[in-house]
């Protein structure tokens, strides 16, 4: 397949080919992948990138990537009728950064691996397989020169897979784990200068501490590097005494058959069909959490609790806040 025919021009997206111009493994836990191909000049978001969700398709086991020549608004519904083992396989990424312009214009992404035995997870928004996941396997032998498809926002034309929607909140909460690095890192990238809040990460060890994270003066960013911690322990107290001043004396237990599979709440969208037409603004007064806007994404069980304390707990208005199950631990997540 030649570069030629793999550009759907008449999407209100961008539907291509593209090529892995640098490949660097920054950390034990992240890869960084940098694409390009001249289709990325009509890259574009309505705003800044912040949380801008993508996806990629990587090749099949015989290293073959799907034909979208000639495609139309039925693509999906084409390809996914292609039998699993010969489409490839289709995850969910944040973009880390965009890079260059016109047709020189870059995407990277971070992508979030574990080597065998590892523990850690692989990036996304939906993005993350543990365990032996299509992305993570591909990251770890990724080399310039190789090729993917890549579903991503073409300037001027809707898009979505942005959550990041503070409107006129005087204060705000980020929290994520390794996952959500690359969206935190993107946010606080865009934030106005004047942002007030805190940002918490948690990520598998000391040596995944991103190095370049810019943040607005206002805002505390508190790394939290598990080094072999149980999951979701140092962030669920970090995010507690924030909020309450009290470091709680334990994690909120979770069930399995609490967890949301599907676990995607944000003051316009609910997984579990909560109703969400009024809840479209920040409480400014009435609440003691009034004017904070959190947004917290990550494995669905520490998402899960954190919910559980910030809503049921604590009386957040589900206006004010996001929550996103990135990944389920032991789960091999899909597009």
């Amino acid at each position: 397949m030649t570069a030629e025919n793999t550009y759907v021009a008449s999407l209100p997206m961008i539907l291509a080919e593209l090529e892995v111009a640098s490949v660097e493994r920054v950390s034990p836990s992240f890869v960084r992948i940098a694409l390009a191909g001249p289709e990325l000049a009509e890259f574009g978001t309505p705003g800044p990138v912040l949380d801008q969700r993508i996806k990629l398709i990587f090749p099949n086991a015989s290293g073959t990537l799907p034909s979208f020549a000639d495609a139309d608004e039925s693509w999906w519904t084409t390809w996914i009728e292609i039998p699993e083992d010969e489409r490839g396989s289709m995850r969910t990424y944040t973009v880390r950064d965009v890079v260059g312009e016109g047709s020189d214009t870059r995407l990277v992404v971070d992508i979030v691996v574990h080597d065998d035995g590892g523990e850690h997870a692989e990036h996304g928004s939906d993005d993350a397989d543990l365990l032996d996941g299509a992305g993570n396997r591909w990251a770890l032998q990724a080399e310039p020169g190789q090729r993917l498809v890549i579903l991503c926002p073409r300037r001027g034309h809707e898009f979505g897979g942005i959550e990041w929607a503070p409107g006129d909140a005087q204060r705000l909460l980020l929290v994520g784990d390794e996952t959500a690095a690359p969206a935190i890192r993107g946010i606080l990238r865009d934030l106005p200068a004047d942002a007030v809040g805190a940002a918490f990460l948690e990520v598998p060890g000391d040596s995944d501490v991103y190095d370049d994270v810019t943040t607005p003066a206002g805002i505390e960013l508190t790394w939290l590097p598990r080094n072999g911690r149980p999951r979701g322990e140092d962030l669920h107290a970090a995010v507690l005494d924030h909020l309450t001043g009290t470091r709680p004396a334990e994690t909120v237990v979770v069930t399995e058959d609490e967890i949301d599979p599907d676990l995607w709440e944000t003051p316009v969208h609910s997984s579990s069909g909560e109703t969400v037409a009024e809840a479209t603004a920040v409480p400014t007064e009435g609440s003691s959490y009034a004017g904070l806007y959190a947004w917290i994404a990550g494995e669905s069980k520490v998402v899960t609790g954190l919910r559980r304390r910030l809503v049921k707990d604590l009386g957040f208005d589900r206006g004010q806040v996001a929550f996103m199950g990135y990944w389920r631990e032991g789960v091999s997540m899909r597009s």
